[in-house]
């Protein structure tokens, strides 16, 4: 069955792992207040997220007919990422001074990673979503590279200031239990599992 992608989201990590899983796809963002989404669970926050993504650009193409015109289902995924440390939910940092505090105490420690996916057929209105979590444990990383990171100025976009692809941080990085693309923001075998359960 031939369908077209939305990816709703800005990451070009997220952009990197649907197009190495093989699918061609347009991008469009939800321009939303997600601080003022709030959830005690980091599991129920992820999915809440990507759901209010989904509303946003669906009224948004619904606004600008925009619907995927013809006779192919348009599937949108949508998705969000938060990182747990010691209990407390993280999302992007919001200052330079939060990223240091933040990647300074994964430092020879570990965080928990925990990534929604949210695919809605835009024709008939359908929704699947889900979520998958991750552990990431780190060596020591020094002050000198967490410096570099900040003032690169890249860790600001990224849930919790953690990016394992980065080739500053992947050296201290110990182990992954749980996949890699689930920590970069897009588990693979959740989102194939949905966009077919979506069609």
């Amino acid at each position: 069955m031939s369908f077209q992608i939305i990816l709703g989201s800005a990451s070009m990590a997220r952009r990197q792992i649907l197009a190495d899983m093989g699918y061609e796809f347009t991008i469009m963002t939800a321009d939303i207040d997600e601080k003022s989404i709030r959830m005690d669970k980091p599991e129920e926050l992820v999915m809440v997220l990507a759901e209010a993504k989904a509303d946003a650009i669906i009224s948004r193409m619904q606004s600008s007919e925009l619907d995927g015109g013809g006779d192919q289902a348009t599937l949108l995924i949508t998705a969000d990422t938060v990182v747990v440390y010691e209990g407390i939910i993280r999302e992007k940092p919001s200052s330079k001074e939060e990223a240091w505090e933040f990647i300074k105490g994964y430092s020879g420690g570990q965080a928990g990673v925990i990534g929604s996916v949210l695919v809605t057929n835009v024709k008939t209105g359908k929704r699947r979503g889900g979520w998958c979590s991750a552990e990431v444990y780190f060596h020591v990383i020094p002050d000198e590279i967490i410096g570099n990171l900040i003032e690169e100025g890249t860790t600001l976009n990224v849930a919790g200031g953690l990016m394992l692809e980065h080739p500053m941080i992947s050296p201290f990085v110990e182990a992954v239990i749980g996949t890699t693309d689930t920590v970069m923001g897009l588990p693979k075998e959740l989102t194939e599992k949905l966009i077919h359960e979506a069609l």
